[in-house]
């Protein structure tokens, strides 16, 4: 009698994938990514002059 409830459960619908959605969503996330280094890089940059300077 469970096995059978268990059988019964309803699964979620499938989502289709979408490759222009993948492929917005992954070459913004990309330039977020270079976005970041490059800013962590000054900051490194400022951090070694202040440590110098001080």
């Amino acid at each position: 009698m469970e096995s059978q409830k268990r059988n019964n459960k309803k699964l979620p619908p499938k989502k289709k994938l979408d490759f222009k959605t993948c492929k917005k969503n992954t070459l913004h996330s990309l330039n977020e990514v270079e976005y970041f280094l490059n800013n962590f890089k000054k900051f490194t940059r400022c951090v070694k002059i202040y440590k110098i300077f001080k």
